[in-house]
């Protein structure tokens, strides 16, 4: 009676070193981050982002202060990774998954060098932040999108422009130089304002002239005080959230590399045993 063909090591032909649970896992993982992120982003650029319509030159200028600009640079790239985390597990392909587990590990460093540059350099941090600021307050009325995302930021942290309220000159809508036709002239947007509960009615042109008004008399109407204070106040009193919110973020992508560097060993071990069997064929009996 004729025995079972065995492979390398004792083990029959049907036997695979890849496992589904690992294969599958990882095909998972990136399925539902690409529908958590990639998409999102992507839709959100393309339904609310005003680039498709506005001169290239204008979209340059604000590349580095739009959100709608950075949603989409970051839903194509996590949109490659994630196409090469799930292609390359599900056809067993060692090249995309490679690719794959390499685009994490350098996202996973990128993020770990920034944190700690930006703990040991905070001074040089703290001038690059001031200078996108200072990028979004020019364009503030050129970009709806980033007209919201400084109003919430300046509500929330009950701030105004970014080393003081009189940064709001820098705008050409808001500036104080004697020939802007503005109506905004010397003035700040309504983000700025301090609201009062008790009033049924809200002025929402609080904001008119307060750049002209010496510093004790706009903070009766005003919040005076810049927001990179208190963005760097609330971070140092938030460390322990945003450490948990960074190790939130880190363990997914430690998960994705071991998941993928785990398959791609078993691919290899599964191609190693096929050659085996492929030199052995000739002796049925071996």
């Amino acid at each position: 009676m004729a025995r079972r063909r065995r492979g390398a090591a004792g083990r029959d032909e049907e036997f695979t070193f890849v496992s589904p649970v690992v294969k599958y896992l990882l095909f998972i993982f990136n399925f539902i981050f690409w529908v958590r992120i990639t998409l999102p982003n992507v839709f959100l650029f393309i339904s609310t982002s005003p680039f498709f319509l506005s001169a290239s030159e204008a979209a340059l200028a604000c590349l580095s202060v739009d959100p709608a600009i950075m949603l989409l640079v970051v839903g194509i790239l996590m949109f490659i990774i994630t196409f090469c985390g799930c292609v390359g597990s599900l056809r067993e392909n060692i090249c995309l998954l490679q690719t794959f587990c390499v685009c994490l590990t350098l996202i996973f460093i990128l993020q770990l060098a920034a944190g700690i540059l930006g703990f040991v350099f905070s001074d040089k941090a703290r001038n690059k932040v001031t200078e996108v600021i200072d990028k979004a307050i020019v364009h503030y009325r050129d970009d709806i999108d980033l007209q919201n995302l400084i109003d919430f930021g300046q509500r929330e942290f009950g701030c105004c422009g970014g080393v003081t309220y009189t940064d709001w000159s820098k705008n050409v809508y808001f500036s104080c130089k004697n020939d802007n036709p503005s109506r905004e002239r010397c003035s700040v947007p309504f983000s700025c304002c301090i609201l009062s509960k008790d009033k049924a009615v809200i002025n929402t042109m609080c904001g008119q002239g307060m750049q002209e008004l010496e510093f004790a008399e706009a903070g009766g109407h005003i919040h005076t005080n810049g927001c990179i204070d208190k963005l760097v106040n609330w971070i140092h009193s938030n460390l322990f959230l945003l450490g948990g919110i960074a190790l939130g973020l880190a363990i997914p992508q430690l998960v994705g590399i071991l998941l993928s560097q785990i398959l791609i060993n078993q691919i290899k071990d599964q191609i190693e045993l096929q050659n085996y069997n492929q030199n052995h064929r000739s002796d049925p009996w071996s």
